[in-house]
């Protein structure tokens, strides 16, 4: 039976990515060692690194002024690294979800945090509007896309202070205005690597900001200075970064990668919307996830629901359960996943209703 992998992360990623790791772990760039215990210090694995800072700013048209860095740790640990290195007074967050709310545990440790508007009061079910951001903030600390509650940020807005985005889960999924921001940081199991590998595209004048003395591991300076190569970095998931960034290109861009998560998002939602049994979780379209679908049953059908997980698990429809913090199904459509695997996911829906 053909399985439909909709897990939140680690998630789909393309079969190109898939072929050429293996081609590597059996024999990396003709050097009859595995990729998985080449020197990262080769000149094999030189060229990867530097093609994966490449194709990075290829495909974010990066401008002039900014470094990539490729460093372990996951995205969680950028919670701390940032303010870490830049906030030294107060920082100001947006509240959306449970993410960001880590980012703020963990910048309360070094400082006053003003978080300038939060969702919480609807269990983060919209992307809160009209807020100030104050302008002797260190800098203003987004999530784009929350993987567990189903909203996105696809704005790339004006900030008067450093503005900076964890990217994790829709980062290569639309074009991205990099100059509207300090810093960006994506975890890469959610769209574009295995676990173990995080990037962060950092404006270099930012480097000039860091406020106090910070150990070595996570200091951006010494990362960006050392080619993300000052200890060893996460060899493996870089190297299927880069191939799924080649993936990426060759299917046409980020602008291809947008159209598709339109098309997939739009046909998920518009049977949830209709469906008599079903309602997303996020009401305002604007607000919802192209990501991270989530739904859940309407009240008066709450029981129904260990019936749809079981018809999802013999249709072979892989990871719908929602995340255990907040319940229901959650359905997600990163840039590999085949319109093959939607159209499973609404005929699921639509032989519930009619079998119910």
């Amino acid at each position: 039976m053909k399985k439909h992998n909709f897990f939140a992360g680690p998630a789909i990623l393309p079969e190109y990515t898939y072929e050429k790791c293996i081609e590597a772990i059996k024999d990396f760039s003709g050097t009859g060692i595995s990729l998985l215990s080449i020197s990262h210090r080769s000149k094999e694995f030189d060229a990867v690194m530097d093609k994966a800072v490449a194709m990075t700013k290829k495909l974010l048209d990066i401008p002039e002024g900014y470094s990539v860095i490729f460093v372990g740790g996951g995205a969680t640990t950028q919670f701390y690294t940032v303010p870490y290195n830049f906030l030294k007074t107060k920082a100001a967050y947006l509240d959306t979800g449970t993410w960001p709310m880590g980012g703020i545990k963990e910048a309360k440790l070094f400082g006053e945090v003003d978080i300038v508007a939060s969702s919480k009061d609807k269990n983060y079910s919209y992307i809160p509007k009209n807020y100030t951001v104050p302008e002797d903030a260190d800098y203003f600390e987004i999530c784009s896309n929350n993987t567990i509650e189903g909203t996105e940020i696809r704005e790339d807005f004006d900030c008067k202070v450093p503005l900076i985005s964890d990217m994790s889960s829709d980062i290569f999924s639309r074009p991205v205005d990099v100059s509207k921001y300090a810093l960006i940081f994506a975890g890469a199991q959610k769209n574009f690597a295995p676990s173990g590998v995080t990037m962060v595209i950092i404006r270099d004048s930012q480097l000039e900001r860091v406020v106090r003395p910070v150990p070595t591991m996570v200091d951006y300076r010494v990362q960006v200075a050392k080619n993300s190569m000052y200890n060893t970095p996460p060899v493996f998931p870089i190297f299927a970064a880069l191939k799924t960034m080649e993936w990426v290109e060759d299917s046409g861009g980020v602008k291809e990668m947008e159209r598709r998560a339109i098309e997939r998002s739009d046909k998920v939602y518009a049977e949830l919307d209709r469906n008599k049994f079903f309602d997303p979780t996020v009401p305002n379209p604007e607000d919802r996830s192209r990501m991270n679908i989530c739904f859940k049953m309407k009240p008066e059908y709450q029981d129904l629901e260990a019936g749809f997980l079981d018809l999802a698990k013999q249709r072979g429809l892989m990871g719908i359960k929602g995340h255990r913090s907040v319940g229901g199904f959650r359905a997600s459509c990163y840039n590999a996943l085949p319109m093959e695997s939607i159209d499973a996911l609404v005929s699921a829906l639509q032989d519930f209703e009619k079998a119910n």
